[in-house]
């Protein structure tokens, strides 16, 4: 966005209009084009309303003074129905796009096209007194050529996106924002075609940029623990220099502990331990391997030198109070809690360690990863809850 706004403001006219003339067709086949190939059914109806609006705000304004009642209704109405359907895009999850939840999009889309249409050809300057309808002072808002319904619409959805990154992940609700803030610059200016095109095509090229982001996390970054995954583990691998370390580390008794507290307190048992692994020190990096097991790289390092750093994280571990959640435990606390042996139970948790190091012997990073393996596999018969090289 920040891109837009100086190449609007200090380029020449010239540049301006002539990038604008391809600009918004690249941004919006690349973005149809992703949309289809990872099937982001959000990214897909949110190219299609960002096309409609700058395609409706372009035909009416080239009619001239002959169809300005018609732009102004049109104006009028994008500026009230766009903020609010990119914010529901955003506020929904992914349904497809030729799934039923799909369908029932694009009959919404058609309905508010119709609607517009209608009132458009119909009765326009009708539809005009109601959109500009003024229940504050109009000199409160002299700034805009927004009628205070749209403002009102755009404060409406910036509100439950603000909501969404507030109590939930911002990896959707924070390119739309940004989305939001685009099509506000596109509406201060509607009377610019370029500025208009060049604005609704930048909020587009923000969800491209935010799809292609959140495959990355998907791909490098494991949802659980939030820490990188194991493609990110074997990229680094490829990258490193001739010395490093890699140790292994698995939780002790995964299985049975799942078994016996299920898979959503084994899920909170990972997070925990995902935690305290990011934590090691001696220049590591902590990843989620699989499973219970998690991978420490620890570039110009040899095993020797990593140790004491391996057996502080497993000793933060195991010193870690985990308390299981009784079944007839409330989720909130109640104003007079009573403190019962049912409703807390703490359980240790522990992982056993093995490290390697790349030398004669194992020189490539299967190999030294083979390597920290089977040394896993002797802190698990020797006992658990140890580190060996």
């Amino acid at each position: 966005m920040a891109g837009a706004l100086a190449f609007m403001h200090y380029a020449d006219r010239a540049t301006v209009a002539g990038f604008a003339q391809f600009y918004p067709y690249a941004v919006y086949g690349a973005g149809l084009l992703l949309a289809w190939r990872f099937q982001r059914s959000r990214l897909f109806f949110s190219m299609l309303l960002l096309a409609l609006a700058s395609f409706a705000l372009l035909r009416t304004a080239a009619a001239g003074p002959h169809g300005a009642l018609a732009w102004r209704v049109t104006y009028q109405c994008v500026a009230v129905l766009l903020p609010l359907d990119l914010a529901a895009l955003a506020l929904f999850g992914e349904r497809g796009v030729l799934t039923r939840a799909g369908v029932l999009r694009f009959v919404a889309i058609a309905a508010e096209v119709a609607l517009v249409i209608t009132l458009v050809r119909r009765v326009p300057a009708r539809a005009a007194a109601i959109l500009q309808f003024r229940l504050l002072p109009g000199v409160l808002f002299h700034w805009t050529p927004l009628g205070q319904l749209a403002l009102a619409a755009l404060a409406a959805a910036v509100a439950l996106l603000a909501m969404r990154l507030l109590f939930r992940e911002g990896r959707i609700a924070r390119p739309a924002l940004w989305g939001l803030a685009c099509v506000f610059l596109a509406l201060q200016t509607p009377r610019n075609a370029t500025a208009v095109s060049m604005y609704l095509a930048t909020a587009a090229l923000i969800f491209v940029v935010a799809v292609l982001e959140a495959n990355y996390f998907m791909a490098y970054q494991d949802g659980l623990t939030g820490l990188p995954a194991r493609r990110a583990l074997n990229e680094a691998l490829l990258k490193i220099g001739e010395s490093y370390a890699v140790a292994m580390a698995d939780v002790d008794r995964f299985k049975q502990f799942n078994d016996n507290y299920g898979h959503d307190i084994g899920d909170q048992v990972l997070r925990m331990v995902g935690a305290k692994l990011a934590q090691v020190g001696g220049g590591g990096r902590a990843f989620r391997y699989g499973g219970e097991e998690f991978a420490l790289l620890f570039p110009g390092k040899s095993a020797e030198e990593v140790l004491p750093f391996l057996q502080e994280v497993r000793k933060a571990v195991e010193e870690t109070n985990f308390t299981i959640r009784g079944r007839g435990r409330p989720r909130k606390k109640p104003e007079s809690p009573r403190t019962t042996r049912a409703t807390r139970r703490s359980v240790t948790i522990t992982v056993s360690i093995g490290v390697a190091e790349r030398n004669g012997r194992q020189h490539t990073p299967d190999q030294v990863v083979k390597a920290a393996d089977k040394a896993l596999y002797r802190a698990k018969e020797g006992g658990r809850n140890r580190v060996e090289t």
